[in-house]
């Protein structure tokens, strides 16, 4: 979905508590008479970060309808978003927040098997919770480095007590959690996985032999944006006559937006399309999952495309 400024609702941080290690979670209320969007576990809202960086989070849910609480992991790469939410996003900070999209959504199924790594607790947290009120079968697996970064542990033992089990292997890929019990042989048994990608593409390759459509994944990193090869290139904006120095660990969207320009976007990972750019010249590595071949001379998505080589114009 490509959200534009009129999908977007004013919000306040109403509250902010630390959850672990490099995690803080943050309750948000619509001003005035704004009703809220529902939704359903598995769900994530885009925010607008004080950065000005649009991030997706998921929601956490609750019974409190008037407000959407996130859970933020301060990321040692962070390239804006997080490390701005951790910083600058204190109680009475006003964000614009998208209204909830769900591209995790539970399926009916007999019982469920919830796999968390690291952050990718926060959508499994909440789905647990709904099957707990539900009465429906369901077991969680969540794996972290150690128990001072597991998000929501204590909350989550208390509530499900013997229906999660609860692994840290202390960055040691020799203690990793086997999963191969799990998934040796097909079960009616739908899985929901949220984590880093080894996570989700070591339960990608177990479950090659499960029927199709049973194993559930959420991942908000669909476009390497920053590769190590990486280099500095430089971006003129025709309109507004300036000449951008996009550093090799930024993308032309963020260096624009940091020289105080401003442009539209919402994914920040090459799959909505919002932030197409005309290219006036130039030799573009295109890096995008929306532009047809026959676009690409002549188009640009500026968060997450570079340039091959030399300087590239553009019509901002």
């Amino acid at each position: 979905m490509i959200i534009t400024e009129n999908d977007l609702i004013p919000m306040r941080v109403v509250a902010r508590r630390k959850l672990a290690r490099h995690v803080d979670e943050f309750t948000l209320r619509a001003g005035g008479n704004i009703t809220l969007p529902s939704y359903e576990p598995g769900a994530h809202v885009t925010v607008r970060t004080p950065s000005g960086a649009m991030r997706r989070y998921s929601l956490i849910g609750g019974a409190d309808r008037d407000t959407y609480t996130i859970a933020v992991k301060r990321e040692a790469e962070s390239r804006g978003g997080s490390r701005s939410m951790h910083q600058d996003a204190e109680v009475g900070t006003e964000l614009m927040v998208a209204p909830p999209e769900n591209e995790f959504a539970l399926v009916d199924a007999p019982d469920y098997l919830l796999i968390a790594g690291g952050i990718g607790v926060t959508p499994i947290y909440a789905m647990a919770r709904h099957l707990l009120e539900k009465g429906t079968e369901f077991r969680v697996i969540y794996v972290s480095r150690n128990a001072e970064e597991a998000a929501y542990l204590d909350e989550m033992r208390a509530a499900f007590g013997d229906r999660l089990v609860v692994h840290h292997d202390d960055g040691d890929p020799d203690r990793a959690y086997d999963f191969w019990d799990e998934f040796e042989k097909p079960r009616p048994t739908h899985v929901y996985c949220c984590g880093p990608k080894p996570l989700m593409e070591e339960i990608e390759a177990m479950s090659g032999h499960w029927p199709e459509g049973r194993i559930h994944f959420e991942d908000f990193k669909p476009v390497e944006i920053v590769r190590a090869d990486d280099q500095p290139f430089e971006v003129e904006l025709a309109r507004s006559k300036m000449r951008v120095q996009v550093p090799a660990d930024r993308s032309i969207l963020e260096a624009v937006r940091d020289s105080g320009i401003r442009t539209s976007s919402s994914c920040e990972s090459g799959t909505c399309g919002s932030c197409k750019t005309r290219l006036i010249a130039g030799d573009v590595d295109h890096r995008d999952m929306v532009l047809r071949d026959d676009e690409k001379d002549d188009t640009i998505m500026i968060c997450v495309s570079r340039a091959r080589t030399g300087t590239l114009i553009l019509d901002l």
